[in-house]
């Protein structure tokens, strides 16, 4: 039996609590510093009291220390990782192998797609340095996921299935730093790819102030099956500068759709975190951020008219609200408006609307929108009751049997008192009645019990959550030293599967009628002027973006 993860972002505390309550079996959060998000810190106590809720349910808190990391500052992170060792994080998910020659507490090391995991011998040599989980770079075919898996059994791989996506090869890019000096690698992302750039042709300009490395998002909701049957067993949401919203809708429309993927395989899959999630609402992925969608990450599209979110197509089906966004596209360009009247809107013929904040939609995500319930047994006999969960913990009260008998049934009094369990983690599955008198049992006794039952069942799901050690022993490793400190101008600062030529539909290896010497001469032109030179891969399906 596979265990599967469904692991989300969380940007807070607060957000990982609402990712675990909408369905997920683990989150990744950042460290109060070098995460691969500066923007996303938290401090140590409050990733311990995401980690103290996580736990109840086993599910688990991974937190990014996934940054390069200068000489200066290992100690630091030494003393940052013993610090989340202490409060029970379950794994860090890490780049720089150099904090392997630390003193390292046991705690387990996911290898983080920073280090650009794409082939089963690279994915080899980090189990062999005591990895036990890799995040699999995002640009990879099912069929290279299947072959790492073959050839690497026992490792669990984690894969990206929402959210952004880089255009660049995870851990390749250079140019937020080569520009600005804000490093992608040290948390500090530009997003470089996100702006406009101009297309010349032998320093001709052929399209001006286009998006052209600008990628649509990831989605894979519909490719959960086939990413299990390759290998995966965490399936990972990308967005920790995503807001609560966002985390909560596409948390949940992922683990509906886990859901019904495992029950086609129960004896092959299984959940990794116990309970089950009450929504109260509709999940759909297309109501939260997105910049469209692609499927094919090998093969990643741009949307070259906007970076922003365009949201879902307004169809005559479409029930607008006041306030709602919209959106189309005019003359090459994005145009955004809010509906002050619905009732009156009138849609121009021959444009196509988006709607990219429905508000009334904003507001059932803003209120609590799920709770997550954990299954109990009741079992009442004559001396003693005890609560069982779905994952075989137990908790008993013991009491004399000297009630006095009823005068009527008490069955069903016993039931609805000892099943009042909302305020708690757990949810009454079977109450059974094993007592052979009737006795009269008063109500404010038998909700004392209960109290005393689900808080005794509670504590036990903390005592023994079964935390992973994994011991370190330090090992002396050597890397090359980081584009940050050489600025070396022969690295190219951006090497991508996705393709400029593939996208404008004049690739060589797709359509031969193209030349390839004339359209190697492309270069790409920010409107600061700063121009980068394009070479083509096309042996490797390669495009690298090179600083003159």
């Amino acid at each position: 039996m596979t265990s599967i993860e469904l692991l989300a972002p969380a940007k807070t505390a607060d957000i990982g609590i609402e990712a675990i309550k909408h369905g997920a079996d683990a989150v990744y959060i950042g460290a109060p510093a070098w995460g691969a998000r500066a923007a996303a810190s938290n401090r140590v106590e409050d990733i311990g009291r995401l980690v103290r809720f996580a736990h109840l349910y086993k599910a688990k808190v991974y937190v990014t220390v996934n940054t390069l990391i200068f000489d200066h500052e290992l100690d630091k992170v030494e003393r940052l990782i013993w610090q989340l060792h202490d409060i029970d994080v379950d794994a860090l998910i890490v780049q720089d192998l150099r904090l392997l020659s630390l003193n390292l507490p046991p705690i387990p090391l996911h290898a983080s797609t920073q280090m650009d995991n794409r082939t089963p011998e690279k994915v080899q040599m980090l189990a062999d340095l005591g990895f036990p989980q890799v995040v699999l770079a995002r640009e990879l075919t099912l069929d290279e996921i299947a072959e790492i898996h073959q050839k690497c059994p026992t490792t669990k791989l984690e894969v990206f299935v929402h959210g952004a996506l880089c255009v660049c090869l995870s851990g390749r890019c250079n140019a937020s730093e080569a520009l600005f000096g804000r490093s992608a690698n040290r948390g500090e992302c530009a997003q470089v790819c996100r702006m406009a750039f101009d297309l010349m042709v032998d320093n001709k300009t052929v399209i001006k102030d286009k998006h052209l490395l600008s990628l649509k998002d990831n989605c894979q909701i519909d490719h959960l099956e086939a990413l299990l049957m390759a290998g995966a067993s965490s399936l990972k949401i990308e967005g920790r500068l995503k807001e609560a919203d966002y985390v909560k809708n596409v948390t949940a429309a992922y683990s509906e759709a886990l859901n019904k993927v495992i029950a086609k395989y129960p004896d092959r899959f299984c959940r990794a975190s116990s309970g089950h999630v009450n929504l109260h609402f509709k999940p759909d992925v297309t109501k939260s951020f997105n910049r469209g969608f692609v499927t094919d990450v090998s093969r990643p599209d741009a949307n070259i008219d906007t970076p922003k979110a365009m949201g879902e197509p307004v169809t005559p089906k479409t029930v607008l609200h006041n306030g709602d966004g919209l959106c189309h596209i005019e003359h090459g360009k994005l145009v955004g408006f809010r509906v002050n009247n619905a009732e009156t809107f009138k849609p121009k013929k021959g444009i196509q609307y988006y709607r990219n904040q429905d508000i009334e939609w904003d507001k059932m995500l803003s209120k609590p929108s799920a709770e997550r319930k954990i299954f109990v047994d009741i079992d009442v006999h004559d001396d003693h009751i005890t609560m069982t969960d779905e994952d075989g913990m137990t908790a008993t009260v013991n009491f004399s049997p000297d009630f006095e008998l009823a005068r009527t049934h008490q069955t069903e009094n016993i039931r609805r008192q000892l099943s009042k369990l909302g305020d708690t983690i757990f949810e009454p599955h079977i109450i059974n009645i094993y007592t052979k008198k009737n006795h009269f049992i008063p109500s404010s006794q038998l909700n004392a019990w209960r109290r005393e039952l689900s808080s005794q069942l509670t504590e036990e799901r903390i005592k023994f959550y079964p935390l992973e050690k994994q011991v370190h022993t330090p090992v002396s490793m050597t890397t090359e030293p980081p584009f940050e400190l050489t600025h070396d101008r022969s690295v190219p600062v951006m090497v991508s599967k996705y393709c400029i030529r593939r996208q404008l539909a004049i690739c060589p290896k797709e359509d031969k009628s193209f030349s390839r010497p004339v359209h190697n001469a492309l270069s790409l032109r920010l409107a600061n002027g700063t121009i980068f030179r394009l070479d083509f891969d096309c042996k490797n399906c390669l495009m690298k973006l090179y600083l003159p």
